[in-house]
């Protein structure tokens, strides 16, 4: 089945979205890999293919897992890390950071996405929950650094001498508590929330919008697919977010 144009979605549904925007001072954006698939991003699970096709996520994402074979888990980073530098933004991003533009400090964006190409799209008010893969990460000191491209095994921290790792958050760690704090704050005070190309299924991010809904805001879904959280949300596009965030802000004003 063919996914729906922004063009052939309900007129009023549409209008209505433009409408909450534009009331809203507030505005709380979470995304997850629907946004970024449309780049040519993978998702975790699809990142999975020929060697590593034999591994489960816990094989190659977890502190256990590095610890047992760090030199498997950062190759394996590592051709995360090419794919996404050889990806670009796509509308849906760049529509996100002109919208931050046009609301200025009303706007936060929190994304469960490790590709980082919200802030190559322009986003400056910028939550990434679960890290960034193109960095790295000192496991004693917490040093980041650009991830270093050219290593074949991880490398020592240049400040302390530790060994280096993926500043992204593994299965069995906690988001980081000052990124996800932030994030429920901007939720609960939001007069509106978008929740953009994300299953709604991995917590704590997926419980965001429902704050929003409990402090009296609107909710925006915008997927393709049907999520849990869509018999609760206050308006529901089903569309891809690269046609239907352009779409969202024309004739903004």
């Amino acid at each position: 089945m063919s996914e729906p144009d922004p063009v052939a979605l309900n007129p009023s549904d549409l209008a209505r979205a433009r409408e909450l925007i534009r009331a809203a001072e507030r505005v709380a954006v979470l995304t997850g890999a629907g946004i970024s698939a449309e780049s040519g991003i993978p998702t975790f699970r699809e990142a999975q293919t020929g060697h590593w096709a034999r591994f489960r996520p816990e094989d190659l994402a977890s502190p256990a897992a590095y610890r047992r074979d760090p030199e498997m888990v950062w190759q394996w980073y590592a051709g995360r890390a090419r794919d996404v530098q050889a990806a670009a933004p796509n509308p849906g991003h760049t529509a996100l950071a002109e919208l931050e533009r046009r609301k200025g400090e009303g706007f936060l964006l929190a994304t469960q996405n490790v590709d980082g190409l919200h802030a190559r799209a322009g986003s400056e008010r910028l939550i990434e929950l679960h890290g960034n893969l193109a960095q790295a990460r000192c496991e004693r000191c917490a040093h980041v650094q650009p991830w270093p491209g050219e290593a074949t095994a991880p490398p020592p921290c240049p400040v302390c001498g530790a060994t280096l790792r993926p500043n992204v958050v593994w299965f069995g760690e906690y988001l980081p508590s000052a990124a996800l704090e932030a994030s429920q704050l901007a939720f609960a005070q939001a007069d509106l929330a978008l929740v953009i190309g994300t299953s709604s299924l991995v917590e704590p991010a997926a419980s965001l919008p429902l704050l929003t809904l409990r402090g009296g805001g609107a909710v925006t879904e915008i997927n393709p697919d049907q999520t849990p959280i869509s018999a609760l949300v206050t308006l529901r596009l089903a569309g891809r977010a690269s046609q239907v965030l352009p779409a969202l802000l024309e004739d903004y004003v």
